[in-house]
Order: C-alpha cells, then sequence, then structure tokens
C-alpha cells in the first residue's frame, strides 16, 4: 500500500493509529499537497486538513514543513534508487538492462502519486538539504550504472561514470518529456525507442576480453 493510499484509508478525524501508520498517512497527505500546490504554496494547515487531523497532530510527527518535505524526498530518492538497482539485477543481458534501467525511469515518473516531482521538478532546489538529497540519488543511480559497465568493458572507474551519467540523465530527461507530452507514445514503445537510441551507443564499447556486446 503506498503512501497515498494510507492516506485514503486513514483519513477520517478521530481514528487512532501506531504512529509509524500515522507518519505515513500525514507523509501521503503530504506528497498530495506539495505535488498539488508547490512547496511554498502548501501549508501545514492544507497538508493537516488533507490528513483529517489537528494541526498539533500533524506537528507531533514533524516538527515544520521542510522537515515533512525532507522526509518525503528521503522516501521518494530512495525508491528510485532501488527501481534502478533492480532493473540493472533483473537480467545478464545487457540490452535487456538497458531496457529494464529506462523503464524503471518511466515507471518512477508515471506513478499516479506524482512523487518525481518532489525529486526532479522541485521549486524548493535552493535548499541546500533539498539540493543535497537530489544531488545524492543523481549521483548514486550513476554509480549503480557505472558499476555494471566498468565490470563489463573494463573502462576506468572516471569514464564509467561518465557513461553512466550520460545513461541517467537521458533516461530522466526523455521520460519526464514523456509524461509532459501527454504519453503521446505509447509507454512500452517509448521505452524501446529510448532503448535503441541508448543501446547503439552503449555497445559501442565491446565487452571486457571479448569482440561480443
Amino acid at each position: 500500500m503506498t503512501a497515498i493510499e494510507q492516506t485514503e484509508a486513514a483519513r477520517p478525524r478521530g481514528t487512532r493509529l501506531p504512529r509509524r501508520a500515522r507518519r505515513n498517512q500525514l507523509l501521503g497527505a503530504a506528497q498530495e499537497v506539495f505535488v498539488a500546490q508547490g512547496y511554498h504554496a502548501a501549508a501545514m494547515d492544507d497538508i493537516a486538513e488533507r490528513a483529517g487531523v489537528s494541526k498539533p497532530v500533524l506537528y507531533q510527527h514533524f516538527p515544520g514543513k521542510l522537515d515533512l518535505y525532507l522526509a518525503l524526498l528521503d522516501q521518494h530518492c530512495e525508491a528510485l534508487l532501488q527501481a534502478v538497482r533492480s532493473a540493472l539485477a533483473s537480467t545478464s543481458d545487457n540490452k535487456q538492462r538497458v531496457r529494464a534501467t529506462m523503464d524503471a525511469y518511466f515507471a518512477y515518473v508515471e506513478d499516479d502519486g506524482g512523487a518525481f516531482r518532489l525529486v526532479f521538478e522541485s521549486d524548493l532546489t535552493n535548499e541546500p538539504a533539498v539540493r543535497e538529497r537530489v544531488d545524492k540519488v543523481t549521483i548514486e543511480c550513476a554509480e549503480a550504472i557505472c558499476d555494471v559497465i566498468a565490470e563489463d568493458t573494463g573502462l576506468s572507474r572516471a569514464e564509467s561514470m561518465l557513461l553512466a551519467s550520460g545513461l541517467g540523465g537521458l533516461a530522466q530527461v526523455v521520460a519526464r518529456s514523456w509524461l509532459h507530452s501527454d504519453r503521446s507514445v505509447p509507454r512500452d514503445q517509448a521505452v524501446q525507442l529510448l532503448t535503441s537510441l541508448a543501446w547503439r551507443g552503449i555497445a559501442g564499447f565491446p565487452l571486457h576480453g571479448s569482440e561480443q556486446h
């Protein structure tokens, strides 16, 4: 059950929940408000109202709006990183790895909760704590891709990291562009197009000690 689904299930006022369940409920409500309004326009009153709790209950869990935003950001940055790692581990076929990784980004931006907006389209990127988290997940996703490239090609770590950053950046930017174009191309077709583009580039680097890709 997602945080937003937990919010819907737990929204009626007066319901007593275990602390962890209440925290997840509040995060789900906050996500809805932040995605819809942006950080600066969102108010703790709005979030409490959306969650169906009083402001004191909200403040018991999160001392301020930034604390709440950062908790959400941590949650969704981790979700992206795990999606990329799972995609890379899903197969030993490198072309299919590229496809799985591209699809992981598309799935991430297509999620109905709009969590990707908190990570990639935040109106709070001038806040150091937010910038640090966004930069960190971008680097960690690239490092996960880099590990595979370095192992398979024998390129140096620095060279592999450049290629990995390019692949991750390509996937993220194109997936967001696809979503903002109202998904004018079916997702499977969009992923296949991007996979073909990326594979033609990365396949130019032979497997270490082999002429086969």
